[in-house]
């Protein structure tokens, strides 16, 4: 049986699956992307194909689990950097997405620094289906008001609750109920967050088309930027989640750094069948 060959990686638990393109050109359904992003086979959160090398950057093309496509994946843009960092043999690696020019670095064992880009936050950019105040959404869940939802992109889009209560929130229940909302045309990523202090912040996230996910570093990013944003903190934090953190820096230019570690590269088959 015909196989291809692929790498798992992951992100504080974030995983991927990652194909190179680079060489031969290797094509999967969206069923297919389905049967194998269950958990019940390999599982992943991401689904990731390097593409071949534009001028100075390499293209990647992302894949939800659901067979989805996106735009951004931070965890998994860190984890390709680091591979092709590996192969060929450089500190340094640029990757575009469809719709950012990502740089990152290798700054230590297995640790990836990552610059995200500026942050969007007019409606039109996120995008919200209505012109109203992105940085105050209330929504009703369930018979259930959350307010002040603070929406954000990242090159995806996110909405983040902050609530000291922030784990008591069934993001499997109300996770896809958000991201599904009228009010988001293109879904929507999920984040509870607690404020620790001024450097600090633990997160619990729904990710649009991967469901409850480990870690993920687009919602670190977004949670940073509407921390700083509403005065809860510096402009340098750590990201909690359950297997480690990420450190965000929203900088004085609005750029948005994110650095934290990558696993190990594991070779992997991939039935074809």
């Amino acid at each position: 049986m015909a196989a291809i060959n692929a790498y798992r990686m992951d992100g504080l638990g974030n995983d991927f699956i990652i194909i190179d393109r680079r060489k031969n050109y290797i094509e999967l359904t969206k069923d297919k992307i389905i049967e194998l992003g269950n958990r019940a086979n390999i599982g992943f959160d991401q689904i990731i194909f390097i593409e071949k090398k534009e001028e100075n950057s390499y293209p990647i093309t992302i894949f939800n689990s659901d067979g989805g496509e996106v735009s951004a994946c931070g965890n998994g843009a860190r984890c390709v950097a680091y591979l092709l960092s590996e192969d060929l043999s450089t500190k340094k690696i640029q990757i575009k997405t469809n719709n950012r020019l990502l740089n990152a670095k290798i700054v230590g064992d297995f640790q990836v620094e990552l610059e995200m880009g500026k942050p969007l936050f007019s409606f039109e950019e996120i995008p919200l289906s209505n012109k109203i105040d992105p940085r105050n959404v209330i929504l009703d869940i369930n018979n259930q008001k959350f307010s002040e939802g603070f929406c954000v992109n990242v090159g995806n889009p996110h909405i983040i609750f902050f609530s000291k209560d922030y784990l008591k929130y069934d993001l499997k229940v109300i996770g896809p109920k958000i991201e599904n909302h009228n009010l988001f045309p293109e879904k929507i990523n999920v984040t509870f967050a607690d404020v620790i202090d001024k450097k600090n912040i633990k997160v619990n996230v729904w990710e649009r088309g991967a469901g409850l996910t480990k870690a993920c570093g687009t919602a670190a990013c977004a949670t940073a930027v509407a921390s700083f944003s509403k005065n809860l903190t510096e402009r340098k934090v750590q990201i909690a989640f359950d297997q480690g953190s990420l450190k965000v820096e929203y900088n004085n230019d609005n750029n948005i750094f994110m650095t934290g570690p990558v696993s190990k590269i594991n070779e992997i088959n991939i039935s074809k069948e």
